[in-house]
């Protein structure tokens, strides 16, 4: 079952990245990020009071609201990192993230087999390959390179935090709940902050309008990332967090073939060879 909500946390993750690139065009980022998390964290908050999802109120509870904090910031660090470019760079380095739950993995000491340990290196090597890194052209400035792993450290690090955070169904409610929360609060300081150095919060034509029109898809970014997150803790609980983390990574081939087959984008070479290395390594990581 690890493999199986790990693909599904790829899945969803992919899905709601394109979806939230999609908005960015329109909207600005910082505006998609905060609306779609109050969407999320409004849903969530009705789940938790039918569920009684209150009673499950614990300690575990840090890992989630740590989780909330560092991912807005982590993603606040991509989006400038990606400002800095050159984004065929900084989109696959931000991948590499995938080391952190693989490294606490191994610290509490998961020891995968030999079979497990090919797939999750020919996976990582698929994942960045499949973001369409750009192996020549525009240097890169050392403060978009600092910026993307200081990225990659964060998304790593939220999957290791909501690894913790719950071990029953709606612990895992209310754990999902207060990492909502967290979110909107970092990301409303933040938008705030933008707004009064004189970034807008709106789109500069359409305005509002064009963010009432977006709602359908601003709710379905939100809830498809608190899909990926919930179903991501089960995988780790139900098995080795070395495995779900590489699985769960295996988002860039999602955004990537989700903007070939919707928007007609084509693959680069690598791009195309990455996907065929993350399919080989989840065989891999499934056998093992």
């Amino acid at each position: 079952m690890t493999a199986v909500f790990a693909l599904a946390t790829s899945l969803l993750w992919g899905l709601a990245d394109f979806g939230g690139g999609l908005l960015t065009r329109r909207i600005p980022a910082l505006t998609v990020v905060v609306t779609s998390q109050v969407i999320a964290m409004a849903v969530l908050g009705s789940v938790v009071l039918a569920t009684g999802g209150w009673s499950e109120v614990g300690p575990q509870l840090w890992f989630a609201a740590a989780a909330g904090v560092v991912g807005p910031a982590a993603m606040l660090a991509f989006y400038r990192a990606l400002a800095l470019g050159p984004m065929g760079v900084v989109s696959p380095l931000g991948s590499v993230g995938v080391a952190v739950p693989v490294g606490v993995g191994l610290m509490v000491g998961e020891r995968p087999g030999l079979l497990q340990v090919a797939g999750i290196l020919v996976a990582v090597v698929g994942i960045v390959l499949a973001g369409g890194p750009q192996l020549r052209g525009a240097p890169v400035q050392r403060q978009a390179i600092l910026l993307t792993l200081i990225a990659a450290f964060g998304f790593g690090a939220v999957m290791a935090l909501v690894a913790e955070a719950s071990s029953s169904i709606t612990g895992l409610f209310l754990a999902l709940f207060v990492q909502r929360v967290c979110n909107v609060a970092v990301g409303g300081t933040a938008l705030y902050v933008s707004v009064r150095r004189g970034a807008k919060a709106l789109p500069e034509e359409g305005g509002w309008e064009i963010v009432r029109s977006s709602l359908p898809a601003l709710a379905f970014v939100g809830l498809a990332d608190v899909a990926a997150n919930g179903a991501y803790i089960v995988a780790a609980n139900e098995g080795p967090v070395t495995v779900a983390a590489v699985l769960a990574s295996l988002y860039p081939v999602i955004t990537a073939l989700a903007a070939r087959g919707v928007l007609k984008e084509r693959l680069r070479a690598s791009q195309a060879a990455g996907a065929g290395l993350a399919l080989v390594g989840t065989v891999l990581l499934a056998a093992g």
